[in-house]
């Protein structure tokens, strides 16, 4: 099976690139242990230098300080010898498996929440209600499920969630809808084309307005925070096409249907004239807009949900309690999948696998004279579908020391908008209903991402080419 396959792959090379960086480079001895009981802050050692030998602005430093900090290394003095260390960004394996289960146990309050809410939802019969209105639509790129089955309206909540980019509901709606879609599926190990259909469009990311992103380039004090909203809005809508086009070949799929076209350019036209007007906002008001517009958006479906409840006349807190408890048996069933992917990815990071490929590709693309400003933005793609938070990290990284407005800076945050975290997707939602066999589904998510990534480095050079 292809996830298996890849996630041997993961482990088999982070290993190898361990052992040769271990055996063959210096100042890489403690490599085998940041990899299993390493944690992230640890300081590790990187050379050894003679005095003589180091520059003499650090010498000079280390003469009144004990420690001093250069090109992202800290140097202190030991007898005749300075050594140079850096701290460990990620944990290691023991540590990567305590924090999935503490990411399980965190996903069971907001689980329990929203699963809540659907359980109303269901009783007082505004999932159907909303299967309904979707259904045409959806009828044609889910041809598998029925007009007015639930798993319609658990998906059309997921996907809402997941343009205001609201991640704790968005996670709950999805595997509610991965569990409805589980219901008709004739194979329970085996992705069906549905679920693939309904994750490939999930993980492509399609969100209208990147919120953490505009709040972490205000921190890092850019000078227009929300510059990149329409490159990231104009990415993601790329990425999220590209995923439902691949899917539809692949499924045979006819996408030039009268209905399903009527409701693609429908999409199209509310975000373009969304485009248009937040485009108009000055900074203030568009920040206060992307603060307030999805949060605002969730309450009044929370409150329509209950005046639901109320006027079918069903015992609302009872479903409330019946929905919720399906949150924590959930949270608690994904648990091992997620330690599983985890663990992979935290040891390709560790073993310094992605910055050989990095410096790869930055070698190819000096060598043909090609212009590589967008290579140092490129770490947030790579680990963007393993771990979201190690791509915030990355963007972080970019824009950290007044790099914010540089290219660089501002095509990571395009990156990290332009879709979600694939291989975290994978273990969650296919491992809360037991599907092993994801069939072609990675496939068509990685290369959705590949289709976000280079619009998002096309947009880039439109919108931020003059950047230094």
């Amino acid at each position: 099976m292809a996830l298996s396959r890849i996630w041997s792959a993961f482990i088999i090379i982070a290993i190898l690139v361990a052992s040769y960086k271990f055996l063959g480079v210096d100042g890489n001895q403690q490599i085998f242990s940041q990899l299993v009981i390493g944690k992230n802050g640890d300081s590790i050692k990187v050379k050894e230098l003679a005095v003589e030998k180091t520059d003499a602005s650090i010498v000079s430093g280390l003469d009144s300080l004990k420690r001093v900090s250069q090109n992202g290394l800290t140097y202190k003095k030991e007898g005749d010898k300075i050594i140079a260390v850096k701290p460990q960004k990620v944990n290691g394996i023991i540590e990567t498996c305590k924090d999935a289960v503490n990411l399980c146990l965190g996903l069971i309050g907001a689980m329990a929440l929203f699963m809540g809410f659907m359980g109303i939802a269901e009783k007082a019969g505004g999932i159907r209600f909303l299967a309904r209105i979707i259904g045409p639509f959806f009828s044609r790129i889910f041809p598998g499920v029925p007009k007015d089955h639930p798993a319609n309206g658990h998906m059309m909540m997921n996907f809402s969630a997941n343009l205001l980019g609201l991640d704790n509901a968005a996670t709950p709606f999805g595997i509610k809808a991965m569990e409805s879609l589980q219901e008709l599926n004739p194979d329970k190990v085996k992705a069906s084309n549905a679920q693939i259909m309904f994750l490939c469009l999930h993980a492509s990311g399609l969100t209208l307005i990147p919120v953490s992103i505009i709040a972490l380039r205000s921190a890092s004090g850019a000078r227009n925070a929300t510059d990149i909203f329409i490159p990231c809005m104009i990415a993601t809508f790329a990425a999220t096409m590209a995923a439902m086009i691949i899917v539809s070949l692949k499924q045979k799929i006819n996408l030039l249907q009268p209905v399903i076209l009527a409701w693609v350019l429908s999409i199209s036209a509310i975000i373009g004239l969304l485009i248009m007007y937040l485009s108009r906002l000055d900074k203030t008001s568009l920040e206060l807009f992307s603060g307030t517009f999805g949060n605002g958006l969730l309450l009044l479906i929370l409150l329509l949900i209950i005046l639901g409840g109320v006027y079918k006349k069903i015992d609302i807190f009872s479903s409330f309690i019946d929905g919720a408890k399906g949150g924590f048996e959930t949270a608690v069933r994904i648990i091992p999948y997620l330690v599983g992917m985890l663990v992979a990815i935290c040891m390709l990071r560790i073993s310094g696998t992605f910055d050989y490929i990095i410096d790869a590709m930055k070698y190819i693309f000096a060598s043909i004279g090609t212009d590589t400003r967008f290579v140092d933005g490129l770490p947030t793609a790579l680990v963007k579908p393993f771990s979201g938070g190690a791509a915030r990290g990355m963007m972080a990284d970019a824009m950290s020391n007044g790099n914010a407005d540089s290219f660089a800076g501002r095509l990571s945050c395009v990156l990290q908008g332009s879709s979600d975290t694939t291989f975290y997707v994978i273990a969650v939602y296919f491992g809360a209903v037991g599907v092993k066999n994801t069939r072609y589904s990675i496939g068509v998510m990685l290369l959705a991402d590949l289709v976000g990534i280079i619009t998002s480095i096309l947009l880039a050079y439109l919108f931020f080419g003059s950047s230094v």
